[in-house]
């Protein structure tokens, strides 16, 4: 693990845009590379036929096209303007199984994410991306308010 290295989850919500500030004061002063993440949930569980799974790879190429133009590319500026040193990740998958999986891939030393994301009624039902992670994480989670 790599003292280093901060993975930051974001989803376009205020509670993301609160991480990153958090973030962007702790990699200023700390000199931590940042690894902004942001996973589009998808499940590889079904069944298609192949003009549907073309189709399928095409949306999915889209929604990553435009997950780094709305969020992701917007947090690497507010970054980039510290002299911050960033990388950026857009995959799709579950969100906690994925965010666990980039955080092991870039020998992250903690995950920080929002409390509230996009989730809403669903988060309710399931809990959220936060609790999650803090349960199943292998390394520290810092959920920022």
């Amino acid at each position: 693990m790599s003292e280093n290295v901060i993975l930051l989850a974001v989803d376009g919500s205020s509670g993301a845009a609160r991480a990153l500030a958090h973030v962007r004061q702790r990699a200023k002063f700390g000199g931590a590379k940042v690894v902004v993440a942001y996973v589009i949930e998808w499940s590889p569980y079904s069944f298609n036929t192949a003009e549907e799974n073309a189709q399928r790879h095409s949306r999915r190429e889209s929604e990553i096209a435009k997950a780094h133009d709305a969020v992701v590319n917007p947090a690497l500026v507010v970054l980039q303007q510290d002299g911050i040193t960033v990388q950026s990740i857009v995959q799709h998958g579950n969100p906690t199984e994925t965010l666990i999986e980039i955080s092991k891939e870039v020998d992250a030393a903690q995950i920080v994410i929002g409390r509230r994301g996009q989730s809403g009624l669903k988060s309710l039902i399931f809990g959220s991306v936060a609790g999650n992670l803090i349960q199943t994480a292998p390394i520290p989670v810092m959920v920022v308010p």
